[in-house]
């Protein structure tokens, strides 16, 4: 069967003179444009493959090269990237889940997936890096120029915690490295000592929807932590505004994340609603 490829390619002259090129896959959220921003002050070449449906339109302004794929779409990409001289790659940003139960798989992609023994994340993101590699693309780190962005250790914005809030933290610390260790999700939801919620397939948010129900928005706690030997070319936890406000909606008023391991973007706006909703931000780990 022949795949068609929705491409929509935009070209920006005068933008980078840099001799770097970093080929982009761009999915959701602040993440892409976030790299994009530190990127750019690092006058690096910029050639982005979006998903229709997930990556914003308005990035197409921001780089030198600007595709259009569908999700699965992995033989299209590596042949856009190489087109382009890209010899780096780098992942940022969300596909939604129900994307991924929607794919238009090329043979690439098959072959990828044909290649795993387990559908989990790791598995198939390092089958994917293996077929850049084959192509002489090599994929970087997903923290690459957002060193400065990454969580520190204690308090980080908003009030500070009690006593009481810091034993939900280190319980559900112990807990959801534990079930992230298992595949089953990277973020939990905790209320005095008691589970609540625990992250899956369903993503972040509506973990934190259904763990703020359960708790009543009262005393509830996220926290949200990398996998044990986490590959940091992908799947590197973050969080965002977007993140706050699902706190802030479910009524969950601590956050903890594993610090050196999370990134956190859009500091400021992140601090601001931290501050006005008076939600704690904390490092730990």
């Amino acid at each position: 069967m022949k795949f068609e490829f929705l491409v929509e390619e935009r070209k920006l002259t005068g933008v980078s003179t840099g001799q770097r090129t970093i080929g982009v896959i761009a999915g959701s959220g602040i993440y892409p444009e976030t790299f994009i921003a530190a990127a750019r002050k690092r006058r690096v070449r910029l050639i982005v493959a979006a998903f229709k449906g997930e990556t914003k339109d308005k990035l197409a302004e921001q780089v030198d090269v600007f595709d259009w794929f569908r999700v699965g779409q992995l033989g299209g990409i590596i042949k856009f990237f190489k087109k382009h001289g890209v010899e780096e790659a780098i992942m940022v940003g969300q596909i939604a889940p129900r994307n991924l139960f929607d794919l238009w798989p090329d043979m690439r992609t098959l072959k990828v997936l044909h290649s795993v023994k387990r559908r989990n994340a790791e598995s198939l993101f390092g089958g994917i890096a293996a077929e850049f590699s084959k192509d002489g693309i090599e994929l970087l780190q997903a923290t690459t120029f957002l060193e400065d962005q990454l969580a520190t250790e204690g308090d980080i914005f908003g009030p500070k915690l009690s006593e009481r809030g810091r034993e939900d933290v280190a319980f559900g610390y112990s807990i959801v490295k534990q079930t992230s260790a298992l595949d089953i999700g990277q973020s939990i939801v905790v209320r005095h000592g008691t589970v609540l919620a625990v992250e899956a397939f369903e993503g972040t948010d509506a973990c934190i929807q259904r763990g703020g129900e359960l708790g009543n928005g009262k005393d509830v706690t996220l926290v949200k932590v990398s996998k044990p030997d986490q590959d940091m070319r992908f799947d590197v936890p973050v969080i965002g505004p977007r993140t706050i406000e699902s706190c802030c909606e479910a009524g969950v008023k601590t956050i903890a994340v594993e610090a050196g391991r999370t990134l956190i973007l859009g500091r400021d706006q992140v601090e601001k609603l931290c501050r006005e909703a008076k939600v704690s931000l904390v490092g730990v780990g």
